[in-house]
């Protein structure tokens, strides 16, 4: 060590020298080093990319379809549990929004305000009701219910659960509306681009993922 307080170098042993060049070479980065590097991670970000796209895609799709699963299942469980006909209607009261609505009337005899531009107001028909008088319906309006931006409907049709479990579709105008058919069904779709995924739903009120 001189008088400053400064190690001398040229006083330690070779070896000495040697190592603690080699550490001081191995100090930093130089600014090309920098420049290589983050060149090599805009690459992999850039092909990474359409990865994430598609991941991100999917993963909103997915859960539009679980969302209205859900939706469906509670409609059916309300109308059992209530003993009251039950309908989801869906691109109501606009495009890409749905609602689980209590069915005004009977499904012989429906109230002439069970329409779709009247049951999907959420503002004439607010949750909760106002109060669960029988008399007074509906009691068990779910709130409207928005599907992820950037994902819609391709296929839909309002449905009626009945409290035997039971689902049903008006076909031509009939009333009381026709169940399902057993094994067929029906089919609810929401699209993302050009990629669908699908709710099916058979009259006996089974409801699935469709992948």
């Amino acid at each position: 060590m001189t008088a400053n307080g400064r190690f001398d170098h040229s006083s330690s042993p070779p070896n000495t020298r040697r190592t603690m060049a080699n550490i001081q070479s191995r100090a930093g980065f130089t600014l090309v080093d920098m420049i290589v590097t983050m060149t090599v991670m805009t690459i992999l970000m850039a092909a990474a990319l359409p990865t994430i796209i598609d991941v991100t895609s999917g993963m909103k799709l997915g859960q539009a379809q679980r969302e209205v699963m859900v939706e469906m299942n509670s409609a059916r469980l309300i109308a059992v549990s209530s003993n009251r006909p039950m309908r989801i209607r869906f691109n109501c009261p606009e495009a890409g929004k749905y609602r689980v609505v209590e069915l005004i009337g009977t499904p012989s005899s429906p109230d002439t305000d069970d329409s779709a531009s009247d049951r999907c107001s959420d503002s004439k028909w607010k949750v909760p009701a106002n109060d669960n008088d029988p008399v007074t319906r509906p009691n068990h309006d779910g709130a409207v219910r928005s599907l992820p931006s950037q994902v819609d409907f391709s296929a839909v049709a309002t449905l009626e659960f009945w409290p035997d479990g039971t689902v049903h579709k008006q076909l031509s105008g009939e009333t009381p509306w026709s169940q399902l058919d057993a094994s067929t069904g029906a089919t609810i779709k929401v699209r993302k681009g050009t990629e669908e995924k699908m709710i099916s739903v058979n009259g006996l009120g089974k409801i699935q993922l469709v992948q």
